[in-house]
């Protein structure tokens, strides 16, 4: 048996090989925390290198993700579908080995890190969801959830405001099944970071409710031994094992510098490295045999999920309608009666709807929906009331109670988002969080991850405009609908109903390779009357809401909750002889994903007298109306008074839009 440093030096060797081979990488991390993570994959992460998606595998998150050649080494090494050319083509066009982890391109890698402090926000949203499903799943005789999360984490990670947010919660929660190293190396990109970060990390955590394992000597096998076992015994508090390590050991004249960090060593480095760590085979690339065999895991992880299936094939027999409800919720498939539930539900609202809020509407099918699927999983940041989310039958969850489906997330919009995407990751659950639309700008970054990682997670945004009134320019939010909508792979709706509203929750639940955003209005919107097919039409992003009985002389776009607007200035113009085609665009990302066809019947290229109108900046709008229709928007920060007055102040009204389809069709 190769001694344990020989087999954490392999991951050293594929580190400062692939980087070099590329050019391009960061062997410091890899090097530094090789002699953990060698330790934990060999003798404590529980997990099966031959089904990557076996539920109740152990999670294991790299945080700091620049060091990701550990991660990918450790994952070739204990024998997942990522081969030594996989390894050699790192940070190269469609490799499996990306610069920065990629959930959706290398087998293994629960979600996708780079941007320091979100992976270990994942990481509590995992924890969360395992703590959850567990509650709702085992049994006083069966156990069919049982599984840690562990995440790598660095200097880096702890001073990104989002390591607050979500360790704070964390501890508050109790999660005792989540276990984060830190990667205490006293470096960045910038240098010795005690000029910068000087604070008492193990107090700090120890504050937040932590389990600390203080001290630990990163490359001690021993020592990472013991401070990971005292970890799994700890049930009722996360653990923070903070491990001091030097970046880069191993290669003698660069280790424990901010050289070593972010760049390839360099032949001569790497050949001191080699006979510093007593590698003796110089070839670039080249893992002995024995090491292999030591490391491989594909066994024991067949081994350990055959043990797992057995006891699922026990408890199914003995809850045989839970066993099955879990599958379907891990799968991801939606109830059988899904289908049916939305469309009663649709149908109805269509016919009595009335006059409201759409966060009002949003709430009412929030818990219709949250009826007939228990996985919908909400939450607010401080908002629960103002946004809606506390919906008929949320129940919170609490340290020691995770039954059940709500959390109080108090104001971390950040964390909030980030903790949603690992629920999301995880399996089991639909999660969604509120917060203001203008404050969708604290957590952007873990909107964008959402999208970039194809995260099924739904954030509802509301108070969506200069709509909410007093609170002025601070809370009205202009621009976010626009740049929401800049964020490739995410749907964003702008409801402009009730009907609307449940149609958008139906689109967003049913979603599965993205996230989708909901901005919905304080101020009670009309409803509207629509038939048949045009109730089927909504979910296809874009449709004519209102047809005049002559041909359409011009037609007038809008959203949200000035979609009445343009249907009133539409019934005005009737009176004129003018005639109006009024369309509603709720999401324009699904509209614009329909055929050619389809976009050309609902916005025809002979009708050029077309207007747009929605609260929010108009450039994004000149495209569908072109160089010479007309956009009413608001292009400024808005202003504190009663809503109605601000949206005459800002010329958002029947009239002015009557008036601009007036010039539009006159000139």
């Amino acid at each position: 048996m190769p001694a344990r440093r020989d087999l954490a030096n392999a991951i050293r060797i594929l580190a400062m090989d692939a980087v070099q081979q590329a050019n391009s990488g960061h062997p410091g991390m890899p090097m530094g925390m090789a002699d953990i993570a060698e330790v934990l994959f060999n003798d404590h992460l529980r997990m099966n290198p031959g089904n990557p998606d076996w539920v109740d595998r152990d999670r294991f998150l790299l945080s700091n993700g620049h060091g990701s050649m550990l991660q990918y080494a450790a994952l070739h090494l204990t024998g997942y579908e990522l081969s030594l050319d996989d390894i050699k083509r790192f940070r190269q066009l469609h490799s499996k080995t990306p610069g920065h982890p990629e959930n959706f391109m290398t087998p293994g890698v629960e979600t996708t890190t780079g941007p320091l402090g979100q992976g270990l926000a994942n990481a509590v949203g995992m924890a969360l969801a395992e703590a959850a499903l567990a509650s709702r799943f085992n049994k006083g005789d069966a156990t069919l959830v049982d599984h840690h999360t562990w995440c790598f984490a660095g200097d880096g990670c702890l001073m990104e405001g989002i390591s607050h947010e979500a360790c704070s919660l964390a501890g508050t929660l109790g999660l005792g099944k989540l276990i984060v190293f830190y990667d205490d190396n006293g470096i960045s990109i910038d240098g010795e970071t005690r000029g910068w970060f000087t604070e008492d990390v193990p107090a700090r955590f120890e504050a937040y409710g932590w389990q600390v394992v203080r001290k630990v000597d990163g490359h001690d096998p021993e020592e990472i031994n013991t401070a990971i076992e005292t970890a799994k015994k700890e049930t009722t508090r996360p653990t923070l094992i903070c491990c001091r390590t030097v970046i880069g050991w191993g290669a003698p004249s660069m280790q424990g510098t901010a050289g070593v960090h972010g760049a390839a060593l360099g032949d001569d480095e790497i050949a001191a490295a080699r006979a510093e760590l007593g590698w003796s085979d110089e070839t670039r690339f080249a893992i002995p045999d024995e090491i292999y065999s030591a490391w491989d895991k594909r066994q024991a992880g067949a081994d350990a999920e055959r043990d797992w299936l057995a006891t699922h094939k026990t408890y199914a027999e003995k809850y045989p309608e839970d066993a099955a409800e879990f599958s379907r919720r891990m799968a991801g498939q939606m109830p059988r009666n899904w289908s049916a539930l939305c469309r009663e539900f649709i149908e109805h609202t269509q016919s009595g709807g009335k006059r409201t809020a759409t966060r009002k509407s949003s709430k009412a099918t929030i818990g219709a929906y949250a009826a007939g699927l228990p996985e919908l999983f909400g939450g607010s940041a401080d908002l629960s009331g103002s946004n809606g989310t506390d919906f008929d039958g949320h129940k919170p969850i609490a340290a020691g109670d995770f039954s059940g489906n709500y959390l109080y997330y108090g104001v971390r919009e950040f964390a909030m988002t980030a903790i949603t995407n690992g629920m999301s990751l995880h399996g089991g659950f639909t999660p969604f969080g509120g917060t203001f639309l203008t404050f969708s700008d604290y957590a952007r970054n873990a909107v964008r991850m959402a999208a970039l990682m194809r995260s099924r997670n739904i954030l509802v945004y509301t108070h969506d405009s200069i709509g909410l009134g007093e609170d002025g320019p601070t809370h009205q939010a202009v621009e976010h609908v626009a740049s929401l909508r800049l964020i490739p792979n995410l749907h964003v709706w702008r409801p402009g109903d009730d009907v609307e509203v449940a149609v958008a929750w139906q689109a967003a639940i049913e979603r599965a390779n993205g996230p989708t955003a909901l901005a919905l209005s304080r101020q009670d919107v009309d409803h509207q009357d629509r038939d048949a097919d045009q109730l089927a039409a909504i979910a296809r992003g874009g449709y004519v809401l209102r047809e005049p009985a002559d041909a359409a002389e011009a037609l007038v776009i809008a959203t949200g909750s000035e979609l009445e607007l343009a249907v009133t200035a539409a019934r005005t113009l009737e009176g004129e002889g003018i005639a109006v085609r009024v369309v509603s665009m709720p999401c324009l990302e699904l509209f614009n994903a329909q055929s050619a066809a389809y976009r050309a019947s609902v916005l025809p290229a002979e009708v050029t007298a077309r207007v747009a109108v929605e609260a929010g900046v108009s450039d994004p709008w000149y495209r569908l109306v072109g160089a010479n229709g007309r956009v009413i928007g608001v292009d400024d920060f808005g202003a504190s008074a009663p809503g109605d007055e601000v949206y005459r102040h800002f010329g958002l009204t029947a009239d002015a839009v009557a008036e601009a389809l007036r010039e539009q069709v006159r000139g």
